[in-house]
């Protein structure tokens, strides 16, 4: 299922996706960006994404989120995640640095004006990592329907098994025409936010780029889809497949 390989992305690489709840109310906006830098003397990517609500939901339920993840260049593990987050209110600011030779890693609550080391698994990922880990990793030829992916992930201050099914592929219509797509379940955790832990559906191109084109959440309350809706600095070529 692991295949280190060519990378799917480079130094530059945007996306932006529209936001929309219960299918017909427009949400918010998210992007997400790739910046090639050093970190302590160390090639990484800067990965930022951003989130903020906009149109009539701000009004009752305002959100603006940054995440921030340094990944090395060559090793694909990171290096420190920053959360701060406002979701109506409920407030995070947590940093954390990951030492992967000690296995742990070190988390600030900037909100809350705490620190504590925590023991963590080997080259384990954060929630921004993660996804650029997998993008570079996983072999799809050799993945079978119901074949679950599964590694370690570190978020807040807990670890976890993060796993990942594989559904299929699929090909589906987008902002820029049809586009054939590979198709996940990641398993999240049932609660505030999500309905249940498969509440979540993702579609990936089936190029080379592994670009995220779809995200459908089934949550406590309604649900939410992110489409992909502009995109630029791509390392392959995007594949289309047909017309809107």
């Amino acid at each position: 299922m692991f295949a280190q390989k060519e990378s799917s992305f480079k130094d530059g690489e945007w996306f932006k996706f529209k936001m929309s709840y219960s299918n017909f109310l427009k949400a918010g906006n998210a992007t997400l960006s790739v910046k090639e830098t050093d970190l302590d003397g160390k090639p990484v990517f800067h990965v930022v994404g951003k989130g903020w609500t906009t149109g009539m939901i701000k009004w009752f339920f305002k959100v603006k989120d940054r995440y921030e993840s340094y990944i090395d260049v060559e090793k694909n593990i990171p290096y420190k995640f920053i959360r701060n987050i406002n979701e109506g209110g409920h407030k995070k600011n947590i940093e954390i640095d990951f030492d992967h030779d000690k296995k742990t890693a070190f988390v600030h609550n900037k909100k809350h004006n705490t620190k504590k080391t925590i023991n963590t698994k080997a080259n384990v990922q954060d929630m921004v990592s993660m996804y650029y880990y997998l993008r570079n990793n996983i072999e799809i030829a050799s993945l079978k329907i119901g074949d679950e992916i599964k590694t370690d992930m570190f978020f807040d201050e807990e670890n976890y098994g993060f796993k990942l099914k594989y559904l299929g592929q699929e090909t589906i219509k987008t902002e820029f025409g049809k586009i054939e797509t590979i198709k996940f379940r990641p398993y999240v955790m049932a609660g505030r936010v999500f309905k249940e832990e498969e509440s979540l559906t993702l579609w990936v191109s089936k190029d080379k780029n592994k670009v995220p084109l779809r995200i459908k959440a089934d949550l406590a309350v309604g649900s939410l889809r992110a489409d992909l809706e502009d995109f630029k600095g791509l390392k392959h070529p995007f594949k289309i497949v047909g017309d809107k």
